[in-house]
């Protein structure tokens, strides 16, 4: 009860904040991300993003991630093909709409530790099948993680959580958006831990904030 009630103050004081600094439009994301082994070299990736222009209610967007995952090292260095369902509902002129996107993706994960850091690389690539329309992107994103009371990222450790992705489009215009976030985690065990942070989104025309809740799944299917 201490490490939500410790989580619940982190967001309410982040939305405050924003809300103070400027008015805008804040969201919330409530996300659940599951990487399961399924052999030793293989992994199941499996992720659900519940997005919400507002605390919770009006959808903005649900999306749905799964794909399958190769380690080219012990635990490191991994490719994966997925394929994500994106519902969104825009508003458009004050009017709610609801657009549909298959998307399929290719990624390379590969991580690094200095000493506390645990540096995380993702780069991905992007084929997405929107309703009327086709397109390529290609994303980047560093990842950092910092153990606070520990040295080591054990259960119950918090940690600092920081990332900046990039997406660029393979035609014109090149950039479409750059994400920037920061968080404070929880370590519940080996293979289970929750975050709570805020992410700032900017756009060509637009910059908006989401306060993000996520949960993180790495209990193995297969037998150790």
């Amino acid at each position: 009860m201490k490490i939500l009630k410790s989580l619940a103050l982190i967001i309410f004081t982040l939305g405050a904040t924003k809300s103070f600094a400027q008015k805008s439009d804040l969201g919330a994301w409530y996300m659940y991300f599951g990487n399961n082994k399924i052999s030793k070299k293989l992994n199941f990736h499996n992720e659900i993003q519940y997005r919400n222009f507002d605390g919770i209610g009006d959808l903005e967007q649900l999306l749905i991630r799964t794909g399958i995952g190769y380690d080219l090292t012990e635990n490191n260095n991994n490719v994966l093909l997925g394929y994500g369902f994106i519902l969104s509902q825009p508003y458009v002129n004050g009017e709610k709409k609801e657009n549909i996107e298959h998307r399929i993706f290719q990624q390379y994960i590969t991580k690094q530790k200095f000493g506390r850091f645990y540096l995380q690389h993702r780069y991905r690539l992007e084929e997405r099948f929107l309703q009327d329309d086709f397109r390529m992107r290609f994303r980047y994103m560093l990842g950092l993680n910092i153990p606070i009371n520990n040295k080591e990222m054990l259960p119950k450790t918090f940690y600092a959580s920081a990332y900046n992705e990039i997406f660029l489009h393979l035609n014109s215009p090149t950039f479409d958006r750059n994400r920037v976030y920061g968080a404070l985690g929880y370590v519940i065990s080996k293979n289970l831990r929750i975050e709570a942070g805020y992410m700032n989104q900017i756009q060509e025309n637009k910059n908006r904030g989401q306060i993000q809740i996520g949960f993180y799944n790495n209990i193995p299917f297969n037998k150790n």
